[in-house]
């Protein structure tokens, strides 16, 4: 396994980490990445939109991006570096789409194509044909959640229905926060396929 001399011996140990989780599916591999940067992202995005969160939703978020796109990572420069730069980049993208937005109930979910999708509600004083089309996504979006297992469905709609904090879901159904975190991590990635199935409807 060749590895940049450049790179610092953290780096290099990165790298044999990614190579772990690419070329054999370690998914300790993908956890240890996952625990090393967790932090220091979370914080970074945390002094960029001043709200914990979204700054942990846009966390998961960047480490979805990353973990899909680990295959295009190379050795150039620090895996750090290239983490922070999807996460910073991914921010900087949902914080122009906030500003877009106005009835968005939670963060978008973002598909690997670089599209995002919002969960919407009805909003008033529109006319009638953007009313028909926002009702028409809820429904879709509606029956995308309800094909998902009912652990991921019960925490989509806590979390983005009724707007649960990540401690009160933790709460409502006595599981771990770091179960909660990681259980909507991989609801999102449900969601995100079975979307990208109906895009062409939405």
């Amino acid at each position: 396994m060749e590895v940049n001399e450049n790179l610092s011996e953290k780096a290099r140990y990165d790298y044999i980490l990614v190579r772990k989780a690419v070329d054999k599916g370690d998914q300790k591999a993908y956890a240890e990445l996952m625990s090393r940067y967790r932090d220091s992202i979370y914080f970074m995005l945390l002094k960029m939109i001043n709200n914990k969160d979204d700054a942990e939703d846009l966390t998961i978020e960047a480490f979805g991006k990353a973990f899909n796109r680990l295959k295009q990572y190379t050795p150039n420069y620090a895996f750090s570096t290239w983490l922070f730069k999807i996460a910073s980049n991914n921010c900087i993208d949902w914080i122009r789409k906030q500003k877009k937005k106005t009835f968005s109930i939670d963060s978008p979910i973002g598909t690997d194509d670089g599209d995002e999708m919002h969960i919407e509600l009805k909003g008033h004083g529109l006319d009638p044909a953007e009313v028909t089309i926002r009702e028409q996504k809820n429904e879709i979006m509606r029956e995308v959640v309800d094909k998902l297992k009912p652990r991921y469905k019960q925490l989509v709609e806590l979390r983005y229905y009724k707007e649960y904090s990540y401690e009160e879901i933790a709460e409502e159904l006595d599981l771990p926060l770091g179960t909660v975190k990681a259980q909507l991590f991989r609801a999102r990635e449900f969601l995100e396929g079975l979307l990208n199935a109906r895009k062409d409807t939405i």
